[in-house]
C-alpha cells in the first residue's frame, strides 16, 4: 500500500478525521498595508538578501545526502552561520534507509546567546529530493530536483534572519536548525512499499539525540516551502493539534504586519514534516509555515517534487511576508 503523502481537502473540510501526509515541500507584487495601529520592532527583513541566499544553495546543484554538492553547500551553511555569531554543532551519522542503504546525514545547527535559558528554535530542512516523483514522464521522475522552493527557501529565511541576529542581538536564546535527510522518503514510482519512518530522518535523529542534553525551547517555527509565488499559508493540522498557541502568535502578527491574505486563517491538512518529531518529543511546541493549496490535486503548489522547482518559483514578496512575520515575532518576545 503507496503510503500517502497528500492533502486531502476531504480533511480540510471534515472536522476530526486525519490523514497523514509528507512534505517534501516570476514574480508577483502585491500590496502590504499594516494594521495602522501596530509599529513593528524587528529590523526591517531583507527579501533581496534572502533571495540570494537561495540562488547560491541552488547552484551548488541538488544537495542530495552522500554527494560532493551536499557536502559543499553544508560547508557554506556553517561558514555562514559561524560568520553571524553562532556558535555551530554539528550531527553526522549514518541512516539506514527503506532500500537498506546508509546515508550520511548531516543536521547542522546554529546557537545564539547558548547559555541562556529561555529558547526559541527555527528551523527547515537543507537536503533536496533525488527523485522528481511527481513528474508525469517516467524517465524525469528518477531525475533529482533542485529543490529552490522546497527547501532552500526555508534555509534562505533563516539565514538572512541569522545576519540579522548579528547586528542586533536578542535577549533570549535563538537557535537554528538546518535538518538533512527530510526528502528521502520512499518514490512514488516504485510498486513495493517498504514500512517505516522515512521522511525527516534529520529531525527524528535530532529529537531524539539532540545537541545540547534535554534540550527544550518556548517554542519552535518550521519554515517549509516559504518562497513561492502566490503562496498560501494555511493552518496545518499537526500545529493545530501540539502547538495552537505558536500558530495563532503566528498568524495574528502576521495579520498586524498586513500579510494576511499570505497566512490565512484557513485550517489545512496533516503535514508529517519535520515538526512532527520535534512536538512528539517535546522539544518545542512547533508550528509549520508551509505553503498549502486547496485547488491543486496534491495539495502543494504545482511544482513541489518536480523540475521546476528552480528559481522561477520563488516571489521576493513571499519571503518577505514570511521573514518579517517571524522576525517580528522573536523580536517581540520577551
Amino acid at each position: 500500500m503507496r503510503k500517502l503523502r497528500r492533502i486531502s481537502l476531504f480533511v480540510v473540510l471534515i472536522a476530526g478525521l486525519m490523514s497523514t501526509f509528507s512534505c517534501n515541500s516570476c514574480q508577483s507584487r502585491r500590496e502590504v498595508t499594516p494594521t495602522q495601529s501596530y509599529s513593528k520592532v524587528s529590523p526591517d527583513f531583507n527579501a533581496d538578501s534572502a533571495y540570494h541566499f537561495i540562488q547560491t544553495q541552488v547552484d551548488f546543484g541538488p544537495r542530495i545526502p552522500g554527494t560532493a554538492q551536499h557536502e559543499s553547500c553544508g560547508d557554506f551553511l556553517v561558514a555562514k552561520l559561524e560568520s553571524y555569531g553562532a556558535t555551530v554543532f554539528e550531527q553526522r551519522a549514518n541512516l539506514t534507509h527503506y532500500d537498506g542503504k546508509n546515508l550520511p546525514m548531516r543536521n547542522i545547527i546554529g546557537s545564539w546567546s547558548p547559555d541562556v535559558e529561555k529558547r526559541i528554535l527555527l528551523f527547515a530542512h537543507w537536503d533536496t529530493r533525488p527523485f522528481a516523483d511527481e513528474e508525469i514522464d517516467p524517465q524525469r521522475q528518477k531525475q533529482p530536483i533542485l529543490g529552490a522552493d522546497d527547501a532552500a527557501s526555508g534555509v534562505g529565511v533563516l539565514l538572512e534572519i541569522a545576519r540579522q541576529l548579528q547586528l542586533q542581538p536578542l535577549s533570549i536564546g535563538v537557535d537554528i536548525i538546518f535538518f538533512d535527510v527530510e526528502d528521502w522518503g520512499q518514490p512514488s514510482f516504485e510498486d513495493d512499499w517498504v514500512p517505516g519512518d522515512w521522511w525527516c530522518m534529520g529531525s527524528q535523529y535530532w529529537s531524539e539525540q539532540p545537541h545540547v542534553t534535554n534540550y527544550k525551547a518556548a517554542y519552535g517555527i518550521l519554515l517549509d516551502m516559504v518562497g513561492g509565488n502566490n503562496a498560501t499559508f494555511l493552518r496545518e493540522g499537526y500545529s493545530l493539534h501540539y502547538a495552537p498557541s505558536v500558530v495563532e502568535k503566528i498568524w495574528s502578527m502576521a495579520a498586524r504586519l498586513g500579510y494576511s491574505h499570505y497566512f490565512q486563517p484557513k485550517s489545512g491538512g496533516y503535514i508529517t514534516d519535520d515538526h512532527v518529531p520535534v512536538n512528539k518529543l517535546q522539544r518545542a511546541p512547533s508550528a509549520n509555515i508551509i505553503n498549502l493549496k486547496t485547488d491543486s490535486q496534491t495539495g502543494f503548489a504545482p511544482h513541489w517534487h518536480t523540475l521546476n522547482d528552480d528559481m522561477r518559483q520563488i516571489d521576493r514578496n513571499t519571503l518577505k511576508a514570511v521573514g518579517q512575520t517571524v522576525m517580528e515575532v522573536i523580536y517581540t518576545e520577551k
